[in-house]
This record gives structure tokens, sequence and C-alpha cells, in this order.
């Protein structure tokens, strides 16, 4: 879970209890203005994103490696929110420690490894294969708006089958099981202002501002925007699709999250909102209770760490 100020890690232990741990956010549009600047922002919120939910794997990781037969006395504690060293430096630490007598930790070079198969197997599924079929039939495509426009379809069909393939694991079922119960925690804290894991079973699992349907949005900007491009040979065509996604990620940011997420309920937002609201029916279950629990955990942590920051800044910036 992500806040204003913090963000937080909630992860069930092998011996049943759960671990909580929040971490300061230390965003780097605070620290350079044009970071803030429009179609930038989104490539900015996009690489912190995706740098806080490598950190947090780590954790979740190491937690899962503890011993199953260990009481949760006897485990190492999880730091207070509010008194722990600053997010990077701290959830390195997280990620790396290890304990007498416990597995080999699941460190960085794991989690580097994991990442780099990981864009791998990406560029080569939805950037090269869609490519290499549409090149195939190039004389059948011949005006570049429909050549890019038919690449994109095979792109997006091929994003929907793989997320299809995926929830068919029971693995994958169990952590879209738990994106279910982010989504109902969230509802339960903007319906009653805490995060409820009870009150939250009566909500849906599906939410205006999830990821998911920013992912669908990323590829039909794309089309529109490698319409531009014509039709190079393959190897620049591939390029392109590479050095493009920061473009095109900015866009959708401003589209899908600065302005249709703030007016959801507006006709032409829901519009826009409407397909990836219909994707989360893949990208998430219905949670069990004990998944619910944990979701309103991690958010209980990134609360409590954010009223410690808040009153912190609050302190600072009184009158002597």
């Amino acid at each position: 879970m992500r806040g204003r100020h913090s963000w937080g890690v909630a992860v069930r232990r092998p011996s049943g209890g759960i671990a909580r741990v929040a971490y300061r956010l230390e965003p780097a549009g605070a620290r350079h203005r044009w970071l803030k600047l429009p179609v930038v922002r989104g490539v900015v919120a996009l690489y912190e994103s995706l740098s806080l939910g490598i950190k947090a794997l780590g954790i979740s990781a190491n937690v899962g490696l503890e011993d199953p037969n260990a009481h949760d006395d006897d485990l190492p504690a999880a730091e207070p929110a509010g008194t722990g060293p600053s997010g990077e430096a701290a959830a390195e630490a997280a990620a790396d420690s290890t304990t007498p007598g416990s597995p080999p930790a699941f460190g960085w070079k794991e989690l580097a490894v994991t990442v780099l198969v990981a864009v791998a197997f990406a560029v080569g599924l939805f950037v090269v294969i869609p490519l290499v079929v549409v090149k195939h039939f190039e004389s059948t495509f011949s005006n570049p708006f429909l050549f890019n426009l038919v690449e994109g379809l095979i792109r997006i069909a091929l994003f929907l089958l793989y997320i299809l393939v995926i929830s068919l694991l029971p693995d994958l079922r169990r952590v879209f099981q738990y994106h279910g119960a982010e989504h109902k925690v969230i509802h339960a804290y903007e319906s009653c202002g805490r995060p409820d894991a009870e009150h939250a079973r009566g909500f849906s699992t599906l939410h205006p501002r999830c990821g998911t349907g920013f992912l669908l949005l990323v590829m039909v900007v794309a089309v529109l925007v490698f319409a531009t491009i014509g039709k190079p040979s393959l190897p620049w065509l591939v390029l392109s699709r590479i050095v493009g996604i920061p473009l095109i990620i900015g866009i959708s940011y401003e589209v899908g999250i600065k302005w249709a997420g703030k007016h959801p309920d507006g006709f032409f937002a829901g519009i826009l909102l409407w397909p990836g609201i219909q994707l989360q029916r893949l990208t998430t279950r219905e949670p069990t209770p004990e998944q619910l629990e944990v979701a309103a955990a991690a958010l209980e942590e990134v609360m409590r760490m954010d009223e410690a920051e808040q009153n912190g800044i609050e302190e600072l910036a009184a009158p002597a």
C-alpha cells in the first residue's frame, strides 16, 4: 500500500502471523521540480511504482522463507512505522537481511535476475511477436496506420490471453485474490475512513484507479503514437517501441490517472475507464477473510506512518 508520505507492506508469515513494515516515501518530484511536469511525471510515477514493487517483492520473499514452525514471538519484528530509516535504505536492509539459522535470503541478485528475465519476456511477447506477425503480412497492410493498428490489436489480444492463462495458475490466483483484497480495503477506507477488513467484505473487487486499466490504456495510446512512425525495418520498429515507451506512459498517465482518475463519474471519463474496470474481472478474485486482514494491515501501517510523518512536518512548520 502507498500513502501520501509513506508506503507499507504486510505479509502473511508461514507461521500464521502477519509481518508489517512501513517506510518513508522520498518522491523524486520533491527534489527536482521539473520531474513534476506533465508527461514527465507519469514516467517518474511508473518508475517509483516499479521500484517500490521490487522492494516489496524482496521483503515478502524473505518473509516467505521464514521457518513455518517458529512462533511469531521468535521471529524478527517488523520495524514500527515512523521509526525506521528512509524507504530505499530500509527496504534494501529488509530485503537482504538474514538471521542465524534461517534459510538463505532472497537478495538483490535474485531480484535483479527476476526483473531482467521478466523484462526480456515482456519485450519478446508484447513487442517482438506482434511486429513479426504484422511484418509478415506487410503487403496486406500497406497503410501505415492500418499496419500499426493491427500490430496494436495483436498486442492487446496477447495481453488478454496472457492474463487469462496465468489466472489459471493456483499461485497467480492467490495474487489476484490479494489484488481484490487491496481494492476492497481501499473501498472500505474511502467509505468509512479506516482500513476495516470486516467492513471491506461487502465492497467490489473492481476499482477505477487500478493499474490494470492503465496498462490497457497504454496499449491503446501506443497505437496512435506508433502510427506516426510508419513502417521501417523490423529492428527499427522494435527499437522505436522500446524507446517510445516513456512517452506513451507519460501521455497515458495524464489521460488515465490525472484526468479520468479525478473524474471517474464523468461521462467521457466513464467511457475511458470502463474497459480497464472490466479487465479487472480477470486480474482480481474474491479474497478470503485472511487476505482482507493482510490488506487492512498494510493500509494501517501506511496510515500510521503517514500520521507520524505529517506530525513531524507540522512540528517543523510551527513557529518557534
